[in-house]
């Protein structure tokens, strides 16, 4: 019965996101007068835009994940990624290349991957390489800094070197038992239902494993909005020119904001008079890697103490590396 209901839920969802793509702006206006509330009505916004950019990525992941779990043995992933922790990592990071999904549809695939038999730590690289290593995301910050190049280089090194640190941390200090176990009553091929048929079984996995992590997903994108409304950006101003705080800065507003990696690129742009290039890295490298609506989403799939210890991680690495690369863009070195 759940999941006759569960597809049912994603047909409506479905049908309504195409009827508001549509016609929301001739029903909206008239249903809901925000004229006397102007800063509610920039939440609104802000919280709509935020939802149809990554909706359709939330989307994607759930069928790449349903794909992974119906379709791909565990022997051939295990096969696919080598034994050697090093070699694993670079593996997962070649991985990263050929993965069309961003940093929201990414979670729910690496869990799966973990729970067929990929090593923990070359999960951890596909969750920092995926969002960032992918065609879209060079040409949209190679369009955003034509006449800074260095960003771009500098977005693609750092997040591989970050990568290859998080795994090998990951790889000495963490568990294998990362993975919070499966609450979804999921069909899994014959053992679960016979009578059921792959593809039955992938639309039912899709639709669950959909609305799981979406509604994780739309308590971030509201805190987001909410903040990108009321944030004060005179404090901005003030202290951008400043190495240490700027970089902070820029990676909190990265992990409030919760940019799709797709976009964020023009929104680092719009800070590049105020903020110096190790800033602006901050903001490229670890909004991609982290932010406000994945961690909500990590906590739904990951246990607690591995969420923990990959948030700590992920920031104390890409806050050292951004540093140290804003030394090296302001000599002409990088």
């Amino acid at each position: 019965m759940k999941r006759y209901t569960g597809n049912l839920l994603l047909l409506i969802l479905l049908f309504l996101l195409l009827a508001f793509f549509f016609l929301g702006d001739v029903f909206i206006p008239k249903a809901i007068d925000f004229s006397d509330y102007p800063m509610l009505h920039s939440v609104f916004v802000v919280f709509l835009g935020l939802f149809l950019e990554s909706i359709p990525f939330l989307f994607l992941g759930a069928i790449a994940s349903s794909f992974i779990q119906l379709f791909i043995s565990e022997e051939i992933i295990q096969r696919m990624i080598p034994k050697r922790p090093l070699t694993a990592i670079f593996a997962a990071i070649a991985a990263a290349l050929i993965i069309p999904v961003c940093e929201c549809a990414i979670i729910p695939v690496v869990r799966r991957l973990i729970q067929k038999g990929v090593p923990v730590h070359a999960g951890v690289v596909l969750l920092v390489t995926a969002p960032i290593l992918n065609v879209i995301v060079f040409g949209s910050t190679f369009y955003a800094f034509q006449n800074n190049p260095s960003i771009l280089y500098g977005r693609i090194i750092l997040c591989i070197l970050t990568a290859i640190i998080a795994g090998l941390f990951i790889h000495i200090f963490s568990t294998k038992d990362v993975v919070k176990e499966d609450k979804l009553e999921l069909v899994q091929g014959h053992e679960h239902d016979i009578q059921s048929s792959k593809w039955t079984s992938f639309i039912d996995h899709t639709s669950q494993e959909f609305f799981m992590v979406g509604r994780y997903f739309i308590i971030g994108a509201l805190f987001a909005s909410v903040f990108q409304v009321f944030m004060d950006r005179s404090v901005m101003a003030d202290i951008g020119q400043a190495p240490i705080k700027g970089t902070a800065l820029m990676m909190g507003i990265a992990f409030v904001l919760s940019l799709c990696s797709s976009a964020d690129a023009f929104v680092a742009a719009s800070f590049s008079h105020s903020f110096l290039p190790g800033s602006i890295l901050g903001f490229l490298v670890f909004g991609p890697m982290l932010d406000l609506k994945n961690v909500l989403i990590m906590m739904s799939c990951f246990k607690r103490s591995f969420v923990v210890t990959y948030v700590l991680l992920i920031f104390a690495v890409v806050f050292s590396l951004c540093l140290i690369a804003g030394g090296l863009i302001s000599k002409g070195g990088f």
